[in-house]
């Protein structure tokens, strides 16, 4: 088997780290109650419109309260990587799955983020950044040890193979 015949698309082996789900219930938790609020203090102070924007402060606490209750387990369920000698893989997306292959002669930096949140939970997002149009690929909700020797694992990785010259 080639290089290239090594790195196909498949299921990545890895899941995020189980604490990756609070960070997830936590962010859309912030991002529910920040338009929920600013709309019913609106429904407070303007009479007109008091029971319309109330309304549609309950909508969006409901909706995101709903969100937050299903979707970050979903998430665990769905968001897979995986590192090999050949390629980074990664699968993330719920109802949109976004399945990325960074072949390691591609990759040009890896970074380790961590967040004030991330940061409490023991938590790290690693971001792979290649030559693609496509962007960087994100390994978020990992354990922040195995984060940083990830990265490590990935910078001598990619020291040792050689360049593509595609």
């Amino acid at each position: 088997m080639t290089g290239e015949d090594a790195v196909r698309l498949r299921p990545p082996r890895n899941a995020v780290d189980a604490r990756a789900v609070t960070w997830w219930r936590v962010r859309l938790l912030v991002a529910t109650a920040l338009p929920a609020a600013v709309l019913a203090v609106l429904g407070a102070l303007i009479g007109p419109a008091r029971s319309w924007l109330l309304i549609a402060a309950g909508a969006v606490a409901a909706l995101g309260l709903a969100c937050t209750a299903f979707l970050p387990a979903w998430w665990f369920r769905v968001h897979r990587w995986e590192v090999t000698d050949e390629a980074v893989y990664v699968r993330t997306g719920a109802l949109w799955q976004e399945w990325r292959i960074a072949p390691m002669s591609r990759i040009q930096t890896v970074d380790t983020v961590r967040g004030p949140l991330e940061q409490a939970l023991r938590l790290a997002t690693v971001t792979v950044t290649t030559a693609s149009s496509e962007g960087a690929i994100r390994i978020e909700g990992l354990d922040h040890e195995l984060a940083a020797g990830l990265a490590e694992r990935l910078t001598l990785l990619t020291r040792a193979t050689p360049g593509d010259a595609t």
